[in-house]
């Protein structure tokens, strides 16, 4: 099978999905044409992913195809943004048509959850690495970014923190639990929360999405906005699937490891008091914004060292 041939066959029918409204010209011409609406500001964000690195090596290509979707969806989650289409970038070590099927089976899957259309993108040849561009709209001026957080704000997020990175263990697992298959489902069935994203549009100062770890993602929030954090380790959210798994060790999961994509935002404490019920259900109240700089845990100053600085691809270990 040619790369046309390809493209044709597997990805030519995801150009139809919800969400492509926007888009004039779709896969098959030199470049997609996007309409934007008025009054409205195009947000976008592309992720790689590469076999060895941010997934296993043989990961079966429907997680792998529904992972690579959520995890660039999540950053317009955390931008507010209404989803609309994407790109791919596809590269194959070979054609192997039941990866093909098995792998566009779950593209379709995710993109029709997360209300992403496929505009385009461009298959070849070489180590299976994975480049996703997600585009999506928010009202002009409107969209959540991290630089806006103040002192006195709430520091929320969203779910229960931990699961994804404790799966990591489970993954060789033939026969597993209960519990070890609710963290391994979050694993490789993140939900980007973009109907929360866009519920916050008007009400945060500031959020990301937590790929790199809570404490990472955090700071990332307070180097943005130039201000200090403080937050309480008993009120981080771990669900009690975790727990039981991981016992008093569970919340250094929650703390430290990535792959949630939950939403961490911060809130005036009166915009807070007003929002509504079904908002409020889905956020945990974890600290407050200071304006001394630095990340403060149960009072403590957290250093670079123990982890808070995240995943880099370019340090070198010590």
């Amino acid at each position: 099978m040619g790369e046309f041939e390809l493209i044709r066959q597997y990805f030519m029918p995801l150009a139809g999905l919800r969400g492509s409204h926007s888009v004039v010209v779709g896969p098959g011409d030199d470049c997609a044409v996007q309409k934007v609406p008025s009054g409205s500001d195009l947000v976008f964000s592309i992720d790689t992913l590469v076999e060895g690195v941010h997934f296993p090596l043989n990961y079966r290509p429907d997680y792998l195809a529904w992972r690579t979707l959520a995890v660039a969806a999540s950053d317009l989650a955390a931008m507010g943004a209404d989803p609309a289409c994407f790109t791919l970038a596809l590269t194959l070590p070979e054609v192997n048509e039941p990866w093909l099927r098995d792998f566009t089976l779950g593209l379709g899957q995710a993109a029709e959850s997360f209300g992403l259309a496929l505009a385009g993108g461009d298959t070849t040849r070489g180590p299976l690495t994975l480049s996703v561009q997600v585009h999506g709209f928010v009202e002009q001026g409107s969209a959540i970014c991290r630089s806006g957080a103040r002192p006195g704000d709430l520091i929320v997020v969203s779910g229960a923190l931990g699961d994804a990175g404790a799966a990591l263990g489970y993954l060789e697992s033939q026969s597993p639990t209960a519990d070890e298959q609710f963290v391994l489902e979050r694993y490789h069935h993140p939900e980007p929360r973009l109907t929360l994203g866009v519920a916050l549009r008007h009400l945060a100062t500031a959020a990301i999405d937590i790929s790199d770890g809570l404490l990472a993602d955090l700071n990332h929030i307070l180097e943005a906005s130039t201000v200090g954090a403080s937050i309480k380790r008993a009120r981080v959210p771990v669900s009690p699937a975790l727990t039981r798994l991981k016992g008093n060790a569970a919340i250094d999961y929650a703390l430290h490891s990535g792959d949630d994509y939950e939403l961490c935002a911060t809130i005036p404490k009166s915009s807070w008091a007003n929002a509504p019920t079904l908002l409020k259900q889905q956020l945990t109240v974890i600290g407050v914004i200071e304006s001394s700089p630095g990340l403060r845990l149960d009072g403590a100053d957290v250093k670079s060292g123990s982890g808070a600085v995240g995943f880099d691809h370019f340090r070198r270990k010590a």
